[in-house]
């Protein structure tokens, strides 16, 4: 079959973006508005219910379907009536992107000072969170005859050089593990690793004025940081039938920040 752009609309699926309705100008907001403009249903969910349905409003002041939902990621329980909400509002879901993470919050002790509760935390959210909203939702997956699952990792992962990297590099490892478990199934997972992105979690975190932009500067082979909707045109590929054949990459969308063979 000839290749038509057709191939990367979402008409009828049913998309799931979790940390889609925290800080305002957020990575998990540009992908709810993106995969809603590509024809996808949205259930934006974030621990911040308010601020989920705000996403969601906006969506559908913009013309399309979504819903808005509290969840906790590191809660079974949540997770699972997450799923049960998209199946009860829109019939099943189609794609999940496992947007939701600490970052400004998780701890940048080294290994001998950070305690064992902040790491605890961060991996409950970060890689935890990441399995349990996958099981909450491949079971409806495997019903509409396959899935498209998108884990955000990191630029910051490659090498891992604290605790945060060294969850978003693990979340690599699920990656895989879910790519090869399910592929048969037509459920493929992804990563996708962004570099230095100016949404407002990582202007708090990285100033522009903070050193590390000047190293970024010298070290990008184009720009060091990018917005937050930069990252959803290789999104609406990984979750589109273009992008069918696609699975267990990790893909790097950094200005050329990080570059693996």
């Amino acid at each position: 079959m000839p290749f038509t752009l057709d191939q990367f609309r979402l008409d009828g699926k049913v998309a799931v973006v979790t940390g889609a309705g925290g800080r305002g100008n957020s990575i998990g907001r540009a992908y709810a508005l993106g995969l809603a403009n590509a024809g996808t249903s949205v259930v934006v969910a974030d621990l911040n219910g308010e601020g989920a349905q705000a996403v969601a409003d906006e969506i559908v002041a913009g013309g399309g379907a979504a819903i808005g939902v509290r969840i906790d990621v590191a809660d079974e329980q949540s997770t699972l009536a997450m799923g049960e909400a998209a199946v009860a509002a829109f019939g099943g879901v189609d794609i999940l992107i496992n947007n939701a993470a600490l970052m400004v919050d998780v701890s940048y002790d080294n290994a001998e000072t950070v305690t064992m509760e902040a790491w605890n935390k961060a991996f409950a959210v970060n890689l935890n969170g990441a399995l349990l909203c996958a099981r909450a939702v491949i079971p409806s997956m495997r019903v509409r005859g396959g899935g498209r699952i998108i884990n955000q990792t990191s630029g910051g992962a490659f090498p891992a050089s604290g605790l945060y990297g060294i969850t978003k590099l693990a979340l690599v490892g699920l990656t895989t593990a879910l790519a090869k478990q399910y592929g048969k199934e037509g459920i493929t997972c992804n990563a996708i690793a962004p570099g230095n992105v100016k949404s407002d979690a990582g202007k708090m975190l990285v100033p522009d004025d903070s050193p590390f932009i000047r190293f970024l500067e010298m070290t990008c082979a184009t720009r060091p940081r990018g917005e937050p909707d930069e990252l959803v045109g290789t999104a609406i590929l990984l979750c589109s039938d273009a992008g069918g054949w696609i699975t267990g990459q990790t893909i790097h969308i950094d200005g050329g920040w990080v570059m693996r063979p």
